[in-house]
């Protein structure tokens, strides 16, 4: 992993350096100098190679924080440590990172990176807990210091649950759950499906009182296969629901749960957060189907004729639905009429802009226009860049994920408020014509 970190500024010269192996030395900051900073190599590639070297930095104000690794480095799990760190860095010492922020507070950091990283594994990157028992201030951040001294510092730091403190009280308990999916599609212009997934997360605000542990059910398929076997009276039929190509889940998830009934069960921070991601690439239900007829009628006239069909159920509808009809970029007319919203050609993105608020569900709109081209000598051919397509539709899930239950369960049994919410939005929608 991580063999060294070291903080230097513009002019390539070390602020601070922090060795966590052998087999690295302050020549490695020299190297980084003059290969990448007086090169003006810096911006182009963040991770460069030098012998047995990896050089893995970002930049922060003026500040450049270098990781150096010895060999085939996690270069995921580096860049996200180092951004973490400097988020860290600066809740402690401001917002602004430059040379005076590490020259002034440098003991801090040294024993932020002591708390951070151990023998180069990223091992505490909570900002909460680590102000729990590291209580000094930075001096551009002494105003906010906490003035309440810390309490239960070791049973939060060596706990099971540190993103989570004791004590919290609300007089309402409330949980929200949101599935926010984003649908990508790209068509050919034959109408051939390219591409077609859907990347999702399920976003959480959390305000509940205690340390409650939540748990939750999905329309998972090997779930409901594995009650539809168990089921005496065979009710539910084996292979409905969808299947979870991948996915990831915040710390607070007991995977070993979830490899075993694959329910979500969690202790929750508390506040909002993202507890899961997850990629579904079978049996998506496309929001809007768009059917695209676009003539080149000779050297100066085009004929567009777009349909674009919702299909969701009437029964809800999409907002803030944008259509990005390309045209070519010496046109010189257009005259374009649509049947619903507002519909006009804007010579700075080169396409007609069409703009509904509110489009119901199983019903089609159609747009129809007749564009001028300047015809020139050495034109090059129209390259028809695809129709794009931005929406949100509230209550659709284009996976068909669903939640099918939601639990919380608290020593003092209180009654919780519990919402669910989904939504779907245009990733990379694209038809070609």
């Amino acid at each position: 992993m991580i063999s060294g970190i070291f903080f230097l500024n513009q002019k390539g010269e070390v602020l601070l350096n922090r060795f966590y192996r052998d087999g690295v030395t302050r020549q490695a900051a020299e190297t980084f100098r003059n290969q990448v900073i007086v090169q003006k190599e810096a911006g182009r590639c963040p991770v460069v190679m030098f012998g047995n070297s990896t050089f893995m930095y970002i930049k922060s104000g003026t500040v450049f924080v270098v990781a150096v690794s010895q060999g085939n480095a996690r270069v995921a799990l580096v860049f996200q440590a180092l951004s973490s760190l400097v988020n860290i860095i600066k809740s402690y010492c401001g917002p602004e990172m430059n040379d005076d922020t590490i020259r002034n507070n440098f003991v801090l950091i040294y024993e932020l990176l002591d708390e951070v990283l151990d023998y180069g594994y990223p091992q505490n990157t909570t900002i909460d807990l680590l102000k729990m028992y590291i209580t000094q201030q930075g001096e551009q951040a002494m105003g906010e210091q906490d003035s309440t001294p810390p309490q239960n510092i070791t049973i939060q730091a060596t706990g099971a649950i540190s993103w989570r403190k004791e004590g919290i009280k609300y007089r309402k308990n409330e949980l929200f759950i949101d599935v926010v999916e984003q649908c990508n599609l790209m068509v050919s212009n034959k109408g051939t499906v390219l591409r077609n997934d859907v990347s999702g997360h399920i976003q959480v605000k959390c305000y509940l009182t205690g340390m409650p542990e939540c748990k939750f059910g999905l329309n998972d398929k090997l779930l409901l296969d594995n009650e539809a076997r168990n089921s005496r009276n065979k009710a539910r039929r084996a292979g409905a629901g969808i299947e979870i190509d991948d996915c990831s889940f915040h710390q607070c998830v007991k995977l070993g749960k979830f490899d075993q009934d694959r329910t979500v069960s969690f202790v929750p921070p508390d506040g909002e957060f993202q507890l899961m991601t997850y990629r579904i690439t079978d049996s998506i239900n496309l929001p809007f189907r768009v059917l695209p007829v676009v003539k080149e009628l000779g050297r100066t006239r085009i004929e567009v004729n777009v349909k674009v069909k919702s299909m969701f159920t009437f029964k809800l509808f999409a907002t803030s639905v944008l259509i990005k009809i390309p045209l070519p970029k010496n046109t010189a007319q257009v005259h374009v009429n649509a049947a619903a919203g507002k519909a006009k050609y804007e010579s700075d993105q080169a396409a007609i802009m069409w703009r509904l608020r509110r489009f119901p569900g199983d019903t089609e709109y159609s747009l129809s226009g007749e564009v001028e081209v300047i015809a020139g000598v050495n034109d090059k051919a129209w390259s028809r860049p695809p129709i794009t397509m931005d929406f949100q539709v509230p209550m659709f899930a284009a996976s068909g994920l669903h939640v099918r239950f939601l639990k919380v369960f608290e020593k003092s049994n209180y009654q919780t408020v519990k919402w669910v919410r989904y939504i779907t939005k245009a990733g990379t929608y694209q038809h070609r014509i």
